[in-house]
């Protein structure tokens, strides 16, 4: 009786071959270049910003926010804070 095929040199392990032909499709998807789209949307926002039709006014107040909080010293006014807030708690509460 025989127990060990000893003719045999490599005997074929299926959880090794089906561990590598894993790791050779993980090499193909690393290899994959990374790809970015731009919607149509933003083309256009990006259009109207760089054409100069942006409100003055409201360049003006955002690098204001933008000092007054590099400085630390923006406060937020904690009445319009809670009116804002408000409607999002009581649809919260209703459900």
């Amino acid at each position: 009786m025989k127990i060990n095929e000893s003719g045999r040199i490599n005997p074929i392990n299926p959880y090794q071959r089906n561990a590598e032909s894993q790791r050779q499709e993980q090499m193909k998807k690393s290899t994959r270049k990374d790809e970015v789209t731009i919607s149509t949307e933003a083309m256009k926002l990006l259009e109207a910003q760089n054409s100069g039709n942006v409100d003055k006014e409201r360049a003006q107040r955002i690098q204001s926010l933008k000092q007054q909080v590099s400085a630390g010293t923006y406060q937020v006014d904690a009445s319009q804070l809670a009116e804002k807030l408000a409607p999002f708690f009581k649809q919260s509460s209703e459900n």
